[in-house]
Parts: C-alpha cells; sequence; structure tokens
C-alpha cells in the first residue's frame, strides 16, 4: 500500500467514527453516559492516525525529493568521470580494475567490459612492472599521491608513454581498500621534447664543443653565453667572509654566463664531465631563431634562480634543507627502485653552501633524515630520497 492509498484510507475512517460519535451522542434513547469508552478512545486515536499518516506523507515527499537530487547529482558525477578528458580506473590494492571510464577504455583500445576485473599490471609493459610494484609499495607505507612517467601497453601490444597520478583510499578503520588511478597519454609530449633537443643540436651541431672534466672551472666571457650539451655546471658566487654561496645548476639544455648577472664574482665549476658550446651575445640579438631558442632557457634559469633565493630566506635550516633537496630532486633528479636518486653527488659542504649555514649543521641534519629513513645513500654516496614532497 503506497502513502496515499492509507492516508486517504485513514480520512474516511476517522470521517466514518466522527459520524457514528455524534450519532450516537445525539440518539435519545442513549444517554451520554452510556457511551462505550473504547468507541471514544477509538475516535481520538484515528486522529492521531490522521496526523501521523500526514506528518509521513510530508517526510515521503521530502525523502523523494532528496533522492531525486541525489540521483540528478549522482548522474552528474558520473557523466564527469566518464567523459573526463583523462583515463580514470578505481581499482583494489591487488590493481584489479573495478571502474573505468570511457577515455580509459579508449586509452587502451578496450571495451569497459573488458577492462573491468582485470589486473591493471596487465597493461604494463614485464620490464616496467617492478619500477610500478616498488611505487605502490612506497605509496602504501605514505598515503601520500605518486606521480610517475612509465611506458604502458595497449591491447594490441602498442606501446606509449604515460603519467600516473596515483592515490590511496582507505575505510575509516584505517584499512586500505583501493586505489584512484589517473593516466595521461604522454607520447606526443616525449617527442615534441625529443624534438627540441633535436632542434637544439641542429642549431649548435656545426659549433666547436669545449669539454671540461668534473671539478674543472670553466672560463666565462661577458661576451659569451654557454649552453650546456651535456652534464651539469655549478654556479656560485663567494660572500664577504670567503665561503662559497651557490646560486644555481645548469643541466643539459640550459645555459649560464657573466653575462646573466650582475655579480661581480661568479664562477662557474663542472659538477660532472660537461660539454659546452658557445654563442656570442651578438649572434642572439642578429638571429630570431637563436633568440627564440635561447630565451626560454634564460626564463628557466632566472625561475631556479629564484628558487634559490626563496631557500635562502626561510628561517629555519631544516626548512632550507627540505626545499633544496625538493629542488634537487626536480632539477637533477632519475628514478629508481629505492626512490629518486640525484644523479650528482653533491657533497655537504655544497648543500650547506646553498642553505647559507654549516656543513656540520647539514651533517647533523642529513645523518636525522637517512635515520629517519626519508634519505640513503648508494654506492658512489648520490642521495636518493625516498618519498621526499
Amino acid at each position: 500500500m503506497n502513502i496515499e492509498n492509507f492516508i486517504q484510507r485513514t480520512e474516511v475512517l476517522h470521517k466514518r467514527l466522527a459520524d457514528l460519535c455524534q450519532t450516537a451522542s445525539v440518539l435519545p434513547w442513549i444517554q451520554e453516559d452510556l457511551l462505550p469508552l473504547a468507541f471514544k478512545e477509538l475516535y481520538n486515536s484515528s486522529k492521531i492516525v490522521q496526523l501521523a499518516a500526514e506528518e509521513l506523507y510530508q517526510q515521503n515527499e521530502e525523502l523523494i525529493q532528496t533522492r531525486n537530487w541525489l540521483e540528478t547529482e549522482r548522474q552528474h558525477y558520473q557523466e564527469l568521470f566518464e567523459f573526463a578528458p583523462d583515463a580514470y580506473l578505481v581499482t583494489n590494492t591487488e590493481t584489479i580494475i573495478q571502474e573505468a571510464n570511457f577515455t580509459a577504455a579508449k586509452l587502451f583500445n578496450v571495451s569497459k567490459q573488458f577492462l573491468v576485473g582485470k589486473p591493471m599490471i596487465n597493461f604494463v609493459p614485464l620490464e616496467e612492472r617492478q619500477h610500478l610494484r616498488n611505487e605502490l609499495i612506497q605509496l602504501s607505507q605514505s598515503d601520500r599521491v605518486r606521480e610517475l612517467s612509465i611506458r604502458l601497453e595497449q591491447r594490441h601490444g602498442e606501446l606509449f608513454d604515460a603519467a600516473l597520478t596515483v592515490a590511496l583510499v582507505r575505510n575509516p578503520q584505517g584499512k586500505a581498500t583501493s586505489l584512484r588511478w589517473v593516466i595521461r597519454n604522454i607520447t606526443e609530449r616525449k617527442q615534441l621534447e625529443l624534438a627540441v633537443v633535436k632542434n637544439d643540436s641542429d642549431l649548435f651541431y656545426d659549433r666547436s664543443v669545449d669539454k671540461h672534466s668534473k671539478g674543472e672551472t670553466i672560463p666565462l666571457n661577458p661576451l659569451v653565453i654557454w649552453y650546456v650539451c651535456q652534464g651539469l655546471v655549478k654556479l656560485s658566487t663567494y660572500c664577504e667572509t670567503g665561503e662559497e654561496v651557490l646560486l644555481g645548476l645548469a643541466t643539459t639544455g640550459m645555459v649560464f654566463g657573466s653575462s646573466l648577472t650582475s655579480l661581480n664574482i661568479y664562477q662557474a665549476t663542472a659538477l660532472s664531465d660537461v660539454e659546452l658550446v658557445s654563442i656570442y651575445a651578438a649572434e642572439i640579438a642578429a638571429s630570431p631563431t637563436l633568440s627564440h631558442t635561447l630565451l626560454p632557457k634564460i626564463n628557466q634559469r632566472l625561475q631556479q634562480t629564484e628558487s634559490f633565493l626563496v631557500i635562502c630566506g626561510r628561517r629555519r635550516v631544516q626548512e632550507r634543507l627540505h626545499h633544496l633537496l625538493q629542488l634537487l630532486k626536480r632539477e637533477v633528479g632519475e628514478t629508481v627502485a629505492e626512490g629518486t636518486r640525484l644523479s650528482v653527488r653533491f657533497t655537504h659542504e655544497d648543500i650547506a653552501s646553498a642553505c647559507c649555514t654549516t656543513r656540520v649543521t647539514i651533517t647533523r641534519l642529513m645523518g636525522k633524515l637517512q635515520e629517519q629513513g626519508v634519505i640513503s645513500f648508494d654506492l658512489k654516496k648520490h642521495i636518493i630520497l625516498k618519498d621526499f614532497d
């Protein structure tokens, strides 16, 4: 019986009881004190039932409106999920796919029905699977969102470069229940990056290459800008006390030179074996192609310099060290099984100069980070950052 029929029947019942009560009270041969007490109680009860039925009807209407609103919202978010520009997956903790949107099915070249129930690891080439497993292990230990680049494989074996963002979901009791995946195809971006590198190579292929060994000081000429073909260059200055201050790191594809600074003391040191190409400032002014190519690289150096300035402005040495390691992770980090490895070996003196503190302080703080398991070192004393954000 639905609510409306129930209300109608209670109204009819109440009316009949009211008629009976009125009839019984006016009959001349029935005295008032002879009216059965049970009859009065039944009549009063019917009034209560009628009021309760009306209240129930009102509550039912509100529930219907709420349900309709929730269904509309659910449909809205379902459509956002289905037709999002990025591929979305929901898996259990064993990476078995439970939900997949339309973009994910298109990305992997399969139907949604085929995706659901399949392990996500099936779409990872064999040589990449251990790397992904290591990342998921770290995710389960930290709960922080993991971002990584990896090769994935479509149903018919075609590989593509992908950027993955993975988040762990836990229930109120703290137990891991599922994983949320956002997957982007970055093949075109990778190809564009390679094309840019190729264009740079084509632009500088007919120029002589200067090679410097690790530890060498690179000569600077105010009329020349150096382009880094390979390796890493440390840029620094010296303060009044004679202490070295790290200003920046010129990695492959970046530029540096004394003409890009107003400092009286400016030094460039090879942190690894480097290969450089010299470009005269007059050439840049005369060549729109050179200007167009080098402007983003100069801008990159400027942004990095500002990042080092922000680090120096931190009050606490621990904060300076934390943000410096984040910067180094971004600039020279490479993904390994244990985390992110800095491709160049930095001494405690190098780190101290960037943090505007002493080597002894950095040694103490690095020791604490190592005890906490935040960092470690490989056999060549390169720093490895473990889940460092």
